[in-house]
Formats: C-alpha cells, sequence, structure tokens
C-alpha cells in the first residue's frame, strides 16, 4: 500500500476512505468482493492469474489469495474511469481508472448474471464523485480529521450524530473546507446555532432541522450565496433582520416551529416562492399580510391552530397558487378574494361552510369536515378533482354539475338522497364515488359516457339503470356492495357484449340465480365478489364464458357445488367459496395460477386431488369442514403448500370443555393485494390456570417480523406481569414485550391488542373481567345488547389529537402525507424505538366486567375498521353461531368494500350467563381428564402421550422464541403422566357461583441460578438449546408453586407410586402436608428413577384438592415441545395460606424431602388413621405436630 500510495492523488484518497490499512473483513465499504481470474494490463504481456478481486468505496482492490490479509494489495481508483466489457472473452470485465497514467485490470466471471452484477455496481461506482461525503448515522462526536485530507468535498452530509458546535473535533473545522457548498447538520442536538458555519461564505444550501435551536446569530447575513435554509423543526419564534441580506435565498423551512404569526421578513426575500410553516402555532390567516408578500406562491399553514382567516383588505390575491390548511381548528373559510388559487387542501377541519375564487380551481380536497355548502364563484372551468368525503352535503353543488372538465368526484359519506342526471352524464366524469350515501336510485343515461370508475355502495339502491352497460361502454370498476340489488341490468343485445367491465363488486346484497346470465355477458371480468347473496348454483355454462377471470369471491351464499368449468378459467389465482354448503372439492388443483383456495366452513367430506399440485399454489383452507377426513397421503401431497389450514383434532380434555361453554373464537387472515401476510394473531381459549382467555392481534404494517415475535411471547410475558402485579400487569406486559424486540423493534413497528378474561380472584363474587390494552391501530369492540363498545383507542396522528400535539411539541416532522419523519402514521406502536421520544409503546388499558348481555368480542386491524363501522361489523356477524365463518365474513366484506391491504378478524363468541354454568353445586357433573366423568378412582399407569396431567387440560407453550419470556410464566405446564382420575378434584364453581372466600390460593414465585446465552436482539439464539421445560430470563429461573387448599369431601383412593416423597407429621392437627415433585418427562410415573428408592409409601388424605397447570401458548407458529414442570401438591391445608420452595434446573436424585428416622413411623400411622377415618370429617382429631421449617435438601 506504501508503494501505491506514492501517488499523490491515490494517497489522498486512501487516507480519505481508510484512514489507516487494515484487514479486508473489517472494510465496512465493501460492495463486491471474490476469487477470480485476474489479469494486468490492456496487453496479454501479463498472464491470468487467481486473485483475490474487491469493490470497496469508490476502488478496486486486487491481491494474492495467501497475502490478502498482510495488506499487500493493488488499489485501481475507479472514480472517473470507466468499465468495459471484452468481447474476445466471456463474462469478463475491464476496469479502467481515471487519468494520463490509467491502469487496466481484466477480471473473469464464471457465470454472466455475477458479470452483470459487478458491471452494474462498477458503473455506479465509476460515476461518482470524490467531492460527495455521506457521514450520516455514524454516531461522530467529532469531524473525522482524515475528512480535511480532500479539499474538493462540495457535498458534505453530517446528519444524525452527536457532533458538537465549539471545542476540538467541533465544527468550527468545517471552515477548512474552501469549496464546500452544501451541508446537512440535521438532527445533531447543537443546542445552539454554530458561528463557525457563517464563515462558510460559499454555502449555497444549509440544513439544521432538529437541533433544538431557539435563535439564530445576527451573523447569519454573511451567507450571501445561501439559496436554500432549513431550519425545521427547532424552538424559533422569530428571525433577524440581517436574514433579509440573503437575496438569493429561495426556499425557507421554518416547519415545526413556535412562530405565532407571519414572520415580516417575508416580505423582503423576494427570491421566496413557499411559505413553509407547517407545525407552528398560528391562530389567525392574515390574508392581508398575504397580500403583501406578491412573491409568494405556495403557502404550507398544516398542523397550527388556525381558527379563524382575516381579510381587512378589498385588494385581491393574485399571486397564492397553492394552499395547504390541513388539520387546524377552522369553523368556516372564505378564500374568494384569492382569484389565482388552483389546489386547496383543508381536510380535517370543523368547517362548515367553504367559499372559493372560481376563476383558476382546479384541485379541491375538503375531507374530513361538517360542511352542509360548498360556494365558487364564478363555476370553475378548470376544475378537475373535487373530494368531499366525510361531510354533511344533502345534494351535490350545481357548479359541480356544471364544471365542463371534472374528471373525479368523491362524495363518500355524505347525505345524498339524489344523484343529478347532469353528473350522471357528464362528458369529462371518470371516476364517480358516491358510497356511503341515502341514494335509493339513479337518473337513467341517455347518451354515451365516459365514465370509467363508478363506486355506489352503502346505499339504498334496488336497481341500476337498465342502460347502464350500453352507455357507460368504458367502465372498468363497478362496486354496488351494501345494497338492496335483486336484477342486474343486461350487458349485451344478442349474442355479443360490448362490456369493458372489469371488476364488479357485488356482495352483501339481494341478488339470485338469475343474475348469472347476466354476469355472463361481461367477458371481461377480471375480479368479481358475488358474497353474501342468495345464489343457490353457479351455471356451468356461464362460468365458462367468464375466461379472463383472476379472482372470485363465492362465499356466504347457499352453493352446493363449483361448477366443474372453473378449469376453463386459466388465469384463475384466487377463489374465495367459505360459508357455503359445498360437499364435493372443486376442480381447481388443476389450474395453472392458483395461489389461494378458501373452502373453509363447507360441507366437504373427501377431496380428490392429482398426483402433482400446482407450483403456485401458496394457501389452502379448509377448516370448519367438520366430516372432512384427510389421509396421510393427502396430507404428504399437500406438504408443500406454505400456508395450509385444517381443523386440528378435537380436544378431550375438561379444561377445553369448560373454555367453551363461555368462550368460542375464529380468526382470519387475508393477504389482499399484498404478497406477505404481515397480520397475526394469539388466540389462546384456555390460559393460565383457571377459566381464562387471551387474545390479541398484532398489524405490521409492511413488516411480518415483529407480529410474529409478539404472537410468539406476548402471552408469556402477560402470564409473568399477572403474577407480579395486580394493577398494572397489562401496561407492563407491553413494556416488557417492547423491550424484548431487541435490535428487531429498532427500526420495525407493530401496533397491538391484546385482551385478557379472568375471573377476580379477589372478590370471589365478581363475574369474569376483560382487560384490553392497545396501541396502534389494531381495535376491539365488544358487542354487548347488540351495539358496539370500543374498547380500544386508535393512536394515529389523525384520530388522537393529545398525541398529535405531544409529537408537535417534540419538534418531529410530520410530513404531507401524516406520517412521523415520513415512517408511520401511529403515534404508539411496539418498535420503532429509533423514533423514541415521538413514538412511544404506551398502551390505552381498559377493562369491564363482563355481564350476560355481552354477545361478541371483535378484533381486528387498521384495514378492516377503515372499511367497515362499528355497528356494520356487529350486525353482519351478530346472527352467526360460528365465530370462524363470522371472522371470515368481515374480512369477506373489507375487501368487497374496497381493502386492498392485509385484513384481519377475530371474532370471540361470549356465553356469560346463568344458563351456562358448569360449575358442581348446580347439579352438573364435570367431564374427568380425558372426557370421562371422574366419579369413581381407580388406579391406572398414566401414558405420557395421553397429554392428561389435572383437571383440565392444557396447550403447552413453545417459546422458546424468547429466552426472557418466561421465567414464572412458562415453566409450569401440565404434568404428562399423571392420571388425573387418582387425584379427588375440588368442587369446581364457575364464576358466577365461586368457592367461597376461604378456599382460594396464593402463590409465590421462588427462583434458582440460571444463565442463557442470548442474542443481540434479546431473543434465544437458533442454536442455543434451553433446558427442557425451563423458560429463563438470562438470569434466572423462576418456578412457580400453586398450594391449593380445600376442605375434605371423603373421597378415597389409591394413590400413585410416587419418585419422591415426603412427609413431616407432628402433634395430631386437623390438618397435614404432603409435597410431590414429579418429573413430567417420565413415560411411567409409577416407575421410580434409577437409584432411587422411596423412603415410604405415603397414603394421601382424602382431603386434596386437584392440579393446576398453566395453559400456555404461543399462537400456532412454534412447536409444541414437553417441559419440565415442578408441581406442589396440598392434600391438607395447613396454618400459612401460602409457600414456596426453591428448586434447581435439574432434578437431582439427592434432591428430595427428608423425613426424619425416629418420625416415620408416626407419619406413616398419622396418614393410616386419616384414611379411615376420612367419612366423619366432624370427628375430633388428635392434634399433629406442626410442620418443621427446615428440610434437609439441596435447595
Amino acid at each position: 500500500m506504501q508503494e501505491e500510495a506514492a501517488n499523490s492523488d491515490l494517497s489522498c484518497m486512501i487516507r480519505f476512505y481508510s484512514e489507516k490499512p487494515c484487514q479486508v473483513e473489517q472494510l465496512d465499504r465493501i460492495l463486491l468482493s471474490g476469487i477470480y481470474n485476474v489479469r494486468k494490463g490492456k496487453t496479454q504481456l501479463h498472464k491470468w492469474a487467481e486473485r483475490l478481486v474487491i469493490l470497496c468505496g469508490t476502488c478496486l482492490i486486487v491481491s494474492s489469495v495467501k497475502d490478502s490479509h498482510t495488506g499487500k494489495m493493488h488499489i485501481l481508483p475507479l472514480v472517473g474511469g470507466k468499465v468495459e466489457e471484452m468481447k474476445r472473452r466471456q463474462y469478463t470485465l475491464a476496469f479502467t481508472s481515471a487519468g494520463a497514467q490509467a491502469q487496466t485490470y481484466h477480471v473473469s466471471f464464471e457465470t454472466l448474471a455475477e458479470c452483470q452484477r459487478w458491471h452494474r455496481q462498477a458503473t455506479t461506482v465509476v460515476s461518482m464523485r470524490l467531492s460527495m461525503v455521506d457521514l450520516s448515522c455514524y454516531s461522530l462526536e467529532e469531524v473525522p480529521e482524515h475528512l480535511f485530507y480532500s479539499q474538493d468535498i462540495i457535498y458534505l452530509n453530517l446528519r444524525h450524530n452527536f457532533l458538537r458546535s465549539c471545542g476540538a473535533g467541533s465544527l468550527d473545522s468545517l471552515c477548512r473546507f474552501s469549496q464546500l457548498k452544501s451541508l446537512n447538520l440535521s438532527h445533531n442536538r447543537l443546542g445552539e446555532f454554530p458561528l463557525s458555519l457563517c464563515e462558510i461564505s460559499t454555502l449555497t444550501e444549509l440544513n439544521v432541522s432538529c437541533n433544538g435551536l431557539h435563535c439564530l446569530p445576527t451573523q447569519i447575513g454573511k451567507l450571501l450565496n445561501l439559496q436554500s435554509f432549513w431550519l425545521d423543526g427547532n424552538f424559533l419564534t422569530s428571525l433577524p433582520e440581517e436574514l433579509e441580506s440573503l437575496q438569493q435565498l429561495s426556499c425557507l423551512g421554518l416547519s415545526f416551529n413556535n412562530f405565532r404569526e407571519l414572520p415580516a421578513i417575508f416580505e423582503k426575500l423576494t427570491f421566496l416562492d413557499k411559505l413553509a410553516l407547517a407545525g407552528n402555532l398560528l391562530e389567525t390567516l392574515d390574508l392581508a399580510v398575504l397580500n403583501r408578500m406578491s412573491h409568494i406562491k405556495s403557502v404550507d399553514l398544516r398542523l397550527n391552530n388556525l381558527k379563524r382567516a382575516a381579510d381587512d383588505t378589498p385588494e385581491g390575491n393574485k399571486s397564492v397558487t397553492y394552499m395547504d390548511l390541513r388539520d387546524n381548528h377552522l369553523t368556516d373559510l372564505d378564500l374568494s378574494s384569492l382569484g389565482s388559487l388552483e389546489q386547496l387542501h383543508c381536510e380535517r377541519n370543523k368547517l362548515k361552510e367553504l367559499t372559493l375564487s372560481g376563476f383558476s380551481l382546479r384541485a379541491l380536497y375538503a375531507n374530513n369536515n361538517c360542511l352542509s355548502s360548498v360556494n365558487v364563484y364564478p363555476v370553475p372551468g378548470q376544475l378537475t378533482c373535487l373530494e368531499l368525503v366525510h361531510n354533511q352535503l344533502q345534494c351535490v353543488p350545481d357548479w359541480a354539475c356544471e364544471a365542463k372538465k371534472l374528471e373525479v368526484l368523491d362524495m363518500s359519506y355524505n347525505l345524498l338522497v339524489e344523484l343529478p342526471s347532469r353528473i350522471l352524464s357528464s362528458l369529462s366524469l371518470r371516476k364517480l364515488m358516491v358510497g356511503h350515501n341515502n341514494l335509493q336510485s339513479l337518473p337513467p343515461l341517455v347518451e354515451h359516457i365516459p365514465l370509467e370508475v363508478l363506486d355506489l355502495q352503502h346505499n339504498l339502491l334496488t336497481e341500476l339503470p337498465e342502460m347502464l352497460f350500453f352507455k357507460a361502454l368504458n367502465l372498468r370498476y363497478l362496486n354496488v356492495s351494501a345494497n338492496s340489488l335483486e336484477s342486474l341490468p343486461s350487458a349485451c343485445t344478442g349474442e355479443e357484449s360490448l362490456s369493458m367491465l372489469q371488476l364488479l363488486y357485488l356482495t352483501n346484497n339481494n341478488l339470485t340465480d338469475q343474475c348469472i346470465p347476466v354476469l355472463a355477458g361481461h367477458t371481461s371480468l377480471r375480479i368479481l365478489h358475488l358474497a353474501n347473496n342468495n345464489l343457490q348454483a353457479f351455471p356451468a355454462s356461464k362460468l365458462s364464458k367468464l375466461e379472463h377471470l383472476e379472482e372470485l369471491n363465492l362465499s356466504g351464499n347457499k352453493l352446493k357445488t363449483i361448477p366443474t368449468t372453473v378449469s376453463n378459467c386459466k388465469l384463475l389465482h384466487t377463489l374465495i367459496a367459505h360459508s357455503n354448503e359445498i360437499s364435493i372439492f372443486p376442480e381447481i388443483l388443476h389450474l395453472p395460477r392458483i395461489q389461494i383456495v378458501d373452502l373453509s366452513c363447507n360441507e366437504l367430506t373427501e377431496i380428490l386431488i392429482p398426483e402433482a399440485l400446482p407450483a403456485t399454489l401458496q394457501e389452502l383452507d379448509l377448516t370448519g369442514n367438520t366430516n372432512l377426513v384427510l389421509e396421510h397421503q393427502t396430507l404428504d401431497i399437500f406438504s408443500h403448500i406454505t400456508t395450509l389450514k385444517i381443523d386440528a383434532k378435537p380436544s378431550l380434555t375438561t379444561d377445553s370443555a369448560l373454555t367453551s361453554t363461555f368462550w368460542s373464537h375464529g380468526i382470519a387472515e387475508m393477504a389482499g393485494q399484498r404478497n406477505k401476510l404481515c397480520v397475526s394473531t394469539l388466540a389462546m381459549g384456555s390460559f393460565a390456570e383457571g377459566v381464562e382467555a387471551v387474545y390479541g392481534m398484532f398489524d405490521g404494517d409492511k413488516n411480518e417480523e415483529l407480529p410474529r415475535l409478539l404472537q410468539c411471547t406476548m402471552a408469556d410475558v402477560l402470564l409473568e406481569e399477572v403474577q407480579q402485579s395486580d394493577t398494572m400487569f397489562m401496561s407492563n406486559t407491553f413494556l416488557v414485550s417492547h423491550r424484548k424486540l431487541g435490535m428487531a423493534g429498532q427500526k420495525l413497528g407493530s401496533s397491538a391488542v391484546l385482551c385478557y378474561i379472568r375471573h377476580d380472584l379477589s372478590d370471589p363474587a365478581s363475574n369474569f373481567s376483560l382487560t384490553v390494552a392497545n396501541v396502534g391501530t389494531c381495535q376491539a369492540i365488544l358487542c354487548r345488547s347488540g351495539k358496539p363498545l370500543l374498547l380500544s383507542k386508535v393512536f394515529s396522528l389523525e384520530q388522537c389529537s393529545e398525541d398529535a400535539k405531544r409529537i408537535k411539541e417534540q419538534k418531529a416532522i410530520i410530513t404531507e402525507d401524516n406520517k412521523v419523519n415520513g415512517v408511520t402514521c401511529c403515534t404508539r406502536m411496539l418498535g420503532c424505538t429509533y423514533l423514541h421520544p415521538w413514538i412511544l409503546p404506551k398502551p390505552h388499558v381498559s377493562s369491564i366486567p363482563l355481564t350476560v348481555q355481552d354477545e361478541l368480542l371483535l378484533l381486528g386491524n387498521k384495514a378492516l375498521w377503515e372499511h367497515l363501522s362499528y355497528t356494520e361489523a356487529v350486525s353482519a356477524v351478530r346472527h352467526l353461531h360460528d365465530p370462524l365463518a363470522a371472522a371470515k365474513k368481515l374480512c369477506t366484506l373489507a375487501q368487497s368494500y374496497g381493502c386492498q391491504d392485509n385484513v384481519g378478524a377475530m371474532v370471540v363468541c361470549l356465553n356469560i350467563s346463568e344458563d351456562s354454568c358448569t360449575c358442581e353445586m348446580h347439579g352438573i357433573t364435570l367431564p374427568g381428564p380425558g372426557g370421562f366423568s371422574s366419579t369413581t378412582a381407580k388406579p391406572a399407569t398414566p401414558s405420557s402421550s395421553s397429554g392428561i396431567a389435572s383437571e383440565f387440560g392444557s396447550e403447552l407453550s413453545a417459546s422458546e422464541v424468547s429466552s426472557e419470556v418466561g421465567s414464572t410464566a412458562s415453566d409450569e405446564h401440565n404434568t404428562v403422566g399423571l392420571d388425573g382420575s387418582l387425584l379427588p378434584r375440588q368442587e369446581r364453581r364457575c364464576s358466577l357461583h365461586p368457592l367461597p372466600p376461604s378456599s382460594i390460593f396464593q402463590r409465590q414465585p421462588s427462583s434458582a441460578t440460571f444463565s442463557s446465552n442470548q442474542s443481540d436482539n434479546g431473543l434465544d439464539s437458533d442454536d442455543e438449546q434451553p433446558v427442557e421445560g425451563v423458560m429463563t430470563n438470562g438470569s434466572k429461573v423462576e418456578v412457580e408453586v400453586d398450594i391449593h387448599c380445600c376442605k375434605g369431601k371423603g373421597l378415597e383412593f389409591e394413590p400413585p407410586a410416587l419418585e419422591y416423597s415426603a412427609s413431616a407429621p407432628g402433634p395430631e392437627d386437623d390438618s397435614g402436608l404432603v409435597l410431590i415433585i414429579q418429573r413430567q418427562n417420565s413415560v411411567n410415573s409409577g416407575t421410580a428413577q434409577g437409584g432411587i428408592k422411596e423412603k415410604c409409601e405415603l397414603q394421601k388424605s382424602p382431603s386434596t384438592c386437584c392440579l393446576y397447570g398453566k395453559k400456555l401458548s404461543n399462537g400456532s407458529i412454534v412447536p409444541l415441545e414437553e417441559s419440565l414442570n415442578l408441581i406442589e401438591v396440598a392434600t391438607e391445608a395447613p396454618k400459612k395460606k401460602t409457600g414456596y420452595f426453591a428448586a434447581p434446573s435439574q432434578m437431582e436424585p439427592e434432591d428430595q424431602f427428608v423425613v426424619p428416622p425416629d418420625l416415620e413411623e408416626e407419619v406413616k400411622e398419622q396418614m393410616k388413621r386419616h384414611q379411615e377415618n376420612g367419612a366423619d370429617q366432624e370427628q375430633k382429631e388428635e392434634s399433629a405436630v406442626v410442620l418443621p421449617e427446615e428440610f434437609d435438601t439441596a435447595l
């Protein structure tokens, strides 16, 4: 390198990019690298040799393979050089440097793709200039000294660092650059404007946004060549008068500061054409001041506190052509004096009346207001786009009907009762959106119209104009969903059809089979939605005519079959036909482009499949077909499908029997037009140790990683937090989950909603309570007495004014598409930590007791609630008994209403009533483990494959994704190998009839030290196998022990052989204690471990209680696994109501409770006496010695 550095230009470049020689693997600017055959020079005097070639920064580095790490390398600067393909040798490039003494290296590649990749990247490098340096986001605290080796730097980017404005290594040294023109110092937390910058007279562009500046120095007037000056995101309240000397200044950004009025300096800066003051504190729009700024053409005053517009002068303004007044507090607006105004944005105000000049008006956007009238005079002859969505207009304005160039009219979500014939017959209108109104009919069409898009959804239409498809020959898109249509107009005369319709949405009408022949006339259809109608059959001959069909939705009808002619639709890629009566699997697996097939909630019995499935098939949903049995051979053929959804085998556990009495759930997720699904759900109908449930939904917007991580870990975090806090557990769950996202949550974020149903143990007389927490745009709705009850809060800039105000005060940059720093519209999310403190993980938490009037719990992501109102969602699924069909219906409705994004819905059917009581005090005997009544208890050899551990069955947790998630939350599962019939059950009470307070138990976690390696993002490394059954937080293993205390019921049984047992009797008393520790992974619990002998065989007391196991699930992503459980069973209630013991992560033979030899016989006698006198609980017993507090144990 020293030899090559003899060239002064090359030496400068080496110091600039490297500062000092370093090993190849340490180069962070490596673009491409590999070992190839290389020849030096343009002639063929040199031979081809194998060399290590690296494209690093702006250089091509060539070195021998064995000397690549010793610094012996040849460096070829490529800036200003050229890269050419050699014609004489295949897949070979010639790299040539610039200058009179240019050198050339020929590199031969093995494949064409590799050659093209190097050529493309090297061409980019060749076109670069050394004058551009980007050191943004490097966490720099000082300006690098080697930066000054190059005096030719013109563009320097130092944003998002930690640079200082004064001192050694500060920005004072930047004045050494004699040719610097563009400097970006945004997001450096400077606090004050560096005076040294005023000495760089060559600057033409300067960006000091988001630096906490409160004022500008008077020396700023020295920057006479400055043309663009960005000061956004600071705390400026005024500007110095010296700024007027910058007569070349054409762009001045002052958004998100603290200005309360328009700066007067703008009048003297005549080169400025844009007034950028978004996100300030202006309360009045002074049009008189604006009139004096005749050079200003564009005004951006969005996100201020504007309440009125004042115009004290009769003179009009002829310069302003663009005005943005979004997100203010205006109630009325009169801009008739702006005669040259071409485009106006005034969305999300409180406008009731709007008056404008129509001389030059081309576009008007006034959505989300309270407008009852819009006055424009004269008639806007140049108007092309008019959007008045979400207002209170009862008719289309007359001036809009007379606009001769109007192409787009959107008046959705208003109060329109009729549509003028002049609008529908307009010769310029191409897009008409009038959905969500009260239209009962449409005017007849007389002339041909150029209409291409027509949206009439959510009206009261019973029929369409008879000549619609004859007169609107250019119609491509028609949506008439959610009306009362019973028939459709004809599309052809005779055999010929001129229809060009491609997208037709007819969901949620009253259409019957009679409309099918009419549909066959639209031979160009690509997307057809006929969901939720009254179709009973689809004639095969009609479907065969729709050869261009790509997406077909027939769900929610009464179809028996899908016609075999569907095989003629060679372009079909999506078939959705859930919630029908289909019994025969359609012939769709022969289609070459089929990707998604949804036949859930039908009556399928068998599937006839070809030997090979199409490679394009990505998703097949067969859930809800109760009579469908898939053979192993069929499942093997389906194994390559990315997403295969089939019903799980019915559970025989008592747990499922109990929880299904109170609630059941259904989930639906659809990717829409996106190529990946970024929505995940969490559904655990059996959670923790009682009759509890957890439901959640996570929406990552454009990333799928975070929703899946939250799906796998959040239930375990909740379980741990519930045990540690009774009040803040939900907030802590979100905060801990946010922290555990680690590196994955740095730049990615996710909305989340979590619902937890439980019985409050502190108040036995209470009913179930529902606790809901959410961040972002996922929401939860409770259907109570048929009406929606909102339980969550939407955290977005548009719908959460408190957070929008907070973010604005913290000087975040809100872009014109209403996103924080252009990233997300959410104000609270899990993840996105690099946007702190603007984006917070703090959730909104609400809790409500469930009553008999509560019918449904609905969870959905942003896309669902954007297209379905709460009332419509509740009414659409309230009558459905199958929650899966209900969830499917919600997603189908959203897609038919125009949703093209990921959509997810979860429906939880609630049955909290006296009729659903399952407690024993009402005379209903609960089924024992395995689904049988436990009226008798017989000895049995439990099997490890039975999965029966106690009175309730459980889904095993598989939260191996997070090493920190779990702790006490995830190390207790059901004890495999314990047959529940061997243990008499505690009397089970429902939440409506709880047990007396005396039988309530408490839990305490205890811990033993355990270490665990973790990856960068706080999650377990893939190559680390955790100790079986032990979930750790990196420092501890916490094993929670339940001590269940209850009165004896006189039940007799034969105890199983115990692996470890101990008892310490004392003076005769009415209570005793037996502690049992058993390995869950034992195949036969009756077989003792090798080398271990029981000290004594103890008979259990008649007064026993049931075993409770935690019910955990990860949301069906990670496969289930066995784990080690430590379960403590109290057969007699001790005087202490709680207790705990510490256990090591691995059981050792010596880890047992030892009974002193002198008390052994007394213990046996005591237990025998308890068993003989178990039938008479009122008989007086002798007092027993209190259990000693000291145990001879390794713990």
